[in-house]
């Protein structure tokens, strides 16, 4: 009996070897399980927005020039603190056609601010330029912004009621190409920088910065808003700036709002 019993054992050993041996080479044939994928989600809407200057035609954005900023930053004497400032006047013109490079006497925009088209979903047709009246910086302190600020930008003070559009007191941009951004919804921005600061003639460089879209939006039942951030940095040392109780780059952001009223 205990013969029999032994008899049994192994054959039940040999047929579980075996069921295992199948199962292990079942499995070893199937596909590996796909990973989860890392890749950005990127959605992109269909949002056209065009320029026009029609009051009350809400095809044609407007730009919202009191409701948008054009700030700056660097670093202070190497401290972590950085200094920071704002542009309280700017535009969106080309000012590539030395003719428009003057002073103009008046209180508001000097130029349409008509350059830009944004497409959300094709990126190669939208275009854009812009400016900032390096004197009319504004940091909170009027001692240093009519002062040493100027002295180190090598421009002018403000004159009342002229909007002063030299080429020694603008620096001005131009895209050359817009993409999408593959980390992301954003878009990248390659432009054209021009400003003289204190050279004895305005440099061009070749700048790539980064575009955020806010969808537009109804606030009312008649009027939209969207929005544009552009980010970049650039060195001030390339423009004669030598002042050394500033940071060698100087980080800009555009803060555009646009309405369709």
């Amino acid at each position: 009996m205990k013969l029999l019993d032994n008899k049994i054992l192994m054959v039940l050993l040999i047929l579980i070897s075996g069921g295992v041996y199948i199962v292990g080479c079942t499995h070893k044939n199937e596909p590996v399980p796909a990973s989860v994928s890392t890749a950005v989600k990127t959605n992109h809407g269909n949002h056209i927005h065009l320029a026009g200057l029609t009051a009350g035609d809400s095809t044609q954005w407007k730009l919202d020039q009191v409701h948008s900023n054009a700030t700056w930053s660097t670093a202070y004497d190497g401290v972590a603190a950085p200094l920071t400032g704002r542009f309280n006047s700017f535009g969106i013109a080309d000012l590539t056609a030395p003719a428009l490079l003057t002073n103009y006497v008046t209180k508001g925009q000097p130029l349409p601010d008509t350059s830009w088209a944004f497409y959300e979903n094709a990126p190669a047709k939208t275009h854009f330029a812009g400016y900032v009246q390096i004197n009319t910086s504004n940091t909170g302190e009027p001692a240093r912004d009519g002062g040493c600020f100027l002295t180190t930008m090598g421009t002018t003070a403000v004159v009342a009621g002229t909007q002063n559009l030299t080429i020694t007191n603008v620096a001005y941009i131009k895209t050359t190409s817009v993409t999408f951004d593959p980390a992301g919804n954003d878009y990248l921005v390659t432009f054209n920088f021009t400003w003289q600061g204190k050279l004895g003639a305005p440099l061009t460089e070749t700048i790539t910065g980064k575009l955020n879209y806010v969808p537009e939006a109804a606030v009312t039942s008649t009027e939209s808003y969207f929005g544009l951030e552009l980010q970049f940095q650039f060195n001030c040392r390339d423009f004669g700036i030598t002042a050394t109780d500033i940071g060698s780059t100087i980080s800009i952001d555009l803060n555009m709002n646009f309405d369709n009223q």
